[in-house]
């Protein structure tokens, strides 16, 4: 019996579709000229390089870049493009060129693609499972070395399946994962029905050598179901997918930072005992949303909304994508990156900075910023196709188009040296 007070009776799940749903295409660009594409096949346990011959089906999908810039040390890019008749792991320069790329079989797809560190030596990760992000199926979270050789896998623990949306390793060895499970919750206390199908969403902390949870933690029994911000469903039958984690990171102090895509809220949460140590955002925020000068709080007097991916950038202050919408109408007309500062003693949440998608485009789900090691902002743009990089004042200094349907739902911009 949870914090929820109901008594869950926990079965395997899925995602629904519709977490996979792609947004209407928008601003799409006409397909640049082919690219030389390095196609891997995966033999056992290593990828072998095949030429560039290979049949069109097997290239790499394309980007187009819009803006040429951000030449800088900041390293290649990582992207999952997906949609497409041709999927998976791909390496990028800030040129457009392809430098890797590892096909995935039909109807799989990968996501979270990164250079990761794992017992002090560099990894190539990424998760790959089915479509909808492998809740149900079976999604698995994969480690490569430098030499682009399978070293390790990690899956979900306790009867769960590996969710899609996260696959973080951790400084002391550990891989952080989501999985869902659903339940059925009695909803009467906030005028629901007594046997509600709930979405339950859940954070494993998994030892990579040996497959043990080390630490789960289970939003039904730390946040109530009135918190959300998700309307229920009109059936008691039909799933509710009332918090939706789509992040875990840490934050600098090595505590969790939870993003619940359905509360509109971040939680950070003890790692040892899975306590609630703040809430940024939702109906019970710990923080008073405040703007800076030249800031905007959108509709709803809110930071962010439907929001993914916090990362601590220190001093107190962290980013987020800001998504603003779910797919229907937004509570601003685009999608955005905050800067949030926390005044822990006044309680007060401050949006220091902003940059918007630099189309003026909304992203209805997806999306993460990452603060690169000179300081500029590389973000990918979920739903939207697009990859962007500004600089610390906000500058757009790269933008780049992935053309037809491709998306990806995270993009990172690190560097990466494989073995020669």
């Amino acid at each position: 019996m949870g914090d929820n007070g109901v008594s869950r009776r926990a079965t395997r799940s899925r995602r629904s579709n519709s977490r996979r749903s792609k947004a209407p295409r928008v601003g799409k660009a006409p397909r640049a000229g082919a690219a030389v594409a390095a196609v891997i096949a995966l033999t056992g346990t290593a990828c072998s390089t095949a030429t560039s011959g290979t049949s069109a089906q097997a290239k790499a999908p394309a980007v187009i870049v819009l803006k040429q810039g951000a030449n800088n040390s900041n390293g290649d890019i990582f992207i999952t493009p997906s949609g497409g008749s041709v999927s998976g792991p791909e390496i990028i320069s800030n040129t457009g060129k392809v430098i890797w790329f590892h096909r995935l079989p039909a109807h799989e797809l990968a996501a979270d693609f990164r250079p990761q560190t794992y017992q002090g030596k560099p990894v190539l990760t990424w998760w790959q499972g089915p479509p909808d992000l492998g809740a149900v199926s079976g999604g698995t979270g994969y480690l490569y070395n430098d030499r682009y050789r399978r070293i390790a896998e990690v899956k979900g623990g306790n009867g769960y399946s590996a969710d899609g949306q996260e696959f973080l390793i951790t400084p002391w060895n550990t891989a952080l994962i989501i999985a869902d499970t659903i339940t059925t919750a009695n909803l009467t206390s906030i005028g629901g029905p007594a046997d509600q199908k709930v979405v339950d969403s859940i954070v494993q902390e998994i030892d990579i050598s040996t497959g043990k949870v080390l630490f789960q933690w289970n939003a039904a029994d730390h946040v109530p179901y009135r918190d959300s911000e998700q309307p229920r469903p009109a059936s008691a039958a039909t799933p509710w997918d009332w918090f939706y984690i789509n992040a875990v990171h840490l934050d600098t102090d090595g505590n969790l930072l939870i993003s619940a895509r359905h509360a509109w809220a971040v939680y950070k949460v003890n790692r040892h005992t899975g306590n609630i140590i703040w809430v940024l955002g939702g109906k019970h925020s710990t923080f008073r949303p405040k703007a800076a000068p030249g800031q905007v709080l959108d509709r709803a007097g809110e930071i962010f909304a439907y929001q993914h991916d916090p990362e601590a950038i220190g001093n107190d202050e962290y980013t987020l994508f800001d998504d603003e919408s779910d797919g229907g109408a937004g509570l601003l007309p685009y999608s955005r990156v905050v800067t949030v500062h926390l005044d822990l003693a006044t309680k007060v949440a401050t949006l220091v900075k902003s940059v918007r998608q630099p189309e003026g485009l909304l992203a209805t789900e997806e999306g993460n910023a990452q603060t690169t090691r000179n300081g500029d902002l590389f973000v990918g743009w979920g739903a939207v196709p697009f990859i962007s990089e500004f600089s610390p004042s906000g500058q757009l200094l790269f933008n780049a188009q992935f053309p037809g349907v491709d998306t990806s739902y995270r993009a990172y911009r690190l560097p990466w040296h494989p073995a020669t």
